[in-house]
């Protein structure tokens, strides 16, 4: 694909065919810029079949807006359009259609608010509002969609992969094994949710940090293939990289030659003024290879050395690996604590392509219309209750219990704050008969969470760093109840409706199912 092509793909046609041919029809009934509203929102956590999330990790949103403001209709783009025709022959895109894309049909008119990259978030809660232009609106829709699904999908497995491995180090892994460039996103979603580091230079150069990476076996085949040995290869390595030496171990035999020879350099390394790092396991049972590399790096003076493990590692995984040497360190006179805090995870594959559940199920749904100065509610229904989406516009709120947790996220509507309400009823998403009750004296703060973040196609702030992003994921994830943190059978996060928004959406629901008109908000 050449550099013209690339551009065709990846700019405003990045999108689905149905997104301009519905635009063409509101342009044609003269509706195309009428204001609407779309709601951008998951229907429910990842499920790994062993094991289910109890939450998520918003991601993906800044490098939506840096495409949203550099997406243009320009002459190869309205060229491609203009070339298309239908089974009649006849051009799918009419000139006016056309004209109009090139001098209004781009994103400057769409305003959004949105729950910040890197908080902890929940399904049905709306992560981002757009309002503007109908016709534009609805063009977004695709990368939007795919912007926030698949970081947050990979940003959500990092975080339960450090959570699952009591918070020590994790890098990314993921570059080679990740679905073409996506793997970009992927990586950048990772350090937001999670990762402390990542093994992609390109990406940790841009967002401002050290990309991590030692070796490989190959290094030490091309060695072998040379007639030289496994222990020529290591101190090749540390010759060259004295103060960042990691050795990969596995290549013939972990514990009869790799250690054993890795611990011979980190001698000569030692006898030099230089600290050796650590070592690296890549096969076998991890779990037991570390207790024996703690017990042959312990034995020669070397207490302190970093144990990487890799090799389709995920959070199950590395709870079983810490589950093992819990059991099994004692018998080898060791202190399982000891060896879990010298670990340090690589992670690739099961990251970058969240295995055991692909896809994030986001949607983007038609919430509201403007008409005659006022928000005109719009729904979906749908014989499944847990489909039918909130409509309206509406406002997000996090409430915390007297012990500074999460509690629930309550959907209201937009003329409504819980924090003027004596009593708060919680009314459950679709089942009328549960519903939950809470008083000031039970809460010790009430926050909004949608927040401003572009206006008539202008951001409203700077972009934050990846440490500002971070920081709210730590911050979310401390305030975060640990039942809902847990790796299986989480607790169900409650997220509610107030009592205005229930009895407002059970309304529609009964004028749309008796074909009366909708009513104003």
């Amino acid at each position: 694909m050449n550099t013209h092509e690339q551009q065709l793909t990846e700019g405003i046609l990045f999108t689905d065919e149905y997104q301009f041919t519905m635009a063409q029809m509101y342009f044609r009934l003269g509706l195309h810029e009428k204001p609407a509203q779309f709601d951008y929102f998951f229907r429910g956590c990842p499920d790994y079949g062993a094991h289910k999330a109890g939450y998520c990790i918003h991601a993906g949103m800044e490098w939506l807006l840096d495409w949203m403001q550099a997406a243009r209709f320009r002459r190869p783009e309205l060229e491609c359009l203009r070339s298309q025709t239908g089974r009649a022959g006849t051009p799918v895109f009419s000139p006016d259609f056309l004209k109009w894309l090139e001098k209004a049909g781009n994103f400057d008119g769409l305003s959004m608010r949105a729950i910040p990259e890197g908080r902890v978030v929940h399904p049905n809660v709306p992560l981002a509002v757009v309002t503007g232009p109908l016709a534009a609106a609805q063009i977004l829709e695709t990368s939007l969609l795919n912007h926030l699904n698949y970081q947050t999908l990979i940003a959500t497995k990092a975080a339960r992969i450090r959570e699952s491995g009591r918070g020590q180090l994790v890098i990314e892994f993921g570059t080679r094994r990740g679905h073409g460039k996506g793997v970009t996103a992927g990586a950048r979603a990772a350090l937001i949710g999670g990762a402390d580091f990542s093994s992609n230079v390109g990406i940790s150069h841009v967002l401002g940090l050290p990309p991590k990476g030692t070796h490989a076996h190959s290094m030490v085949q091309a060695f072998l293939a040379l007639g030289m040995t496994e222990l020529d290869a290591f101190r090749a390595f540390a010759e060259t990289y004295p103060d960042d030496c990691v050795l990969l171990v596995d290549t013939i035999d972990s514990l009869g030659s790799g250690i054993p020879n890795a611990i011979t350099v980190f001698e000569e390394l030692k006898r030099k003024g230089h600290a050796p790092v650590g070592i690296r396991l890549d096969s076998g049972d991890l779990a037991h290879l570390s207790i024996e590399a703690v017990r042959m790096l312990n034995a020669a003076g070397f207490p302190e050395t970093t144990i990487v493990l890799s090799n389709e590692l995920d959070e199950l995984s590395i709870w079983q690996i810490l589950t093992q040497i819990g059991q099994e360190a004692a018998r080898n006179g060791l202190d399982a604590d000891h060896i879990i805090k010298r670990l340090t995870y690589g992670v690739g594959t099961r990251l970058v392509t969240s295995a055991g559940d692909s896809a994030l199920n986001g949607v983007y749904k038609l919430v509201a219309l403007r008409q005659d100065s006022k928000w005109v509610p719009a729904m979906k229904l749908s014989d499944s209750p847990s489909k039918i989406p909130n409509p309206g516009d509406k406002r997000v709120w996090r409430l915390y219990d007297r012990r500074n947790k999460a509690t629930a996220d309550l959907v209201s509507t937009k003329d409504e704050n819980p924090a003027e309400m004596p009593e708060i009823v919680l009314r459950h998403m679709t089942e009328a008969s549960l519903q939950r009750r809470l008083h000031a004296k039970d809460l010790l703060a009430i926050e909004p969470l949608l927040e401003d973040i572009l206006r008539e196609g202008r951001r409203k702030s700077p972009s934050p760093g990846i440490e500002e992003i971070r920081s709210r994921r730590r911050s979310d994830m401390e305030r975060l109840d640990p039942g809902v943190k847990r790796l299986m059978n989480p607790h169900i996060y409650h997220v509610s409706l107030s009592e205005k928004m229930w009895q407002m959406k059970q309304k529609l629901i009964a004028a749309m199912r008796a074909g009366l008109p909708h009513e104003e908000q």
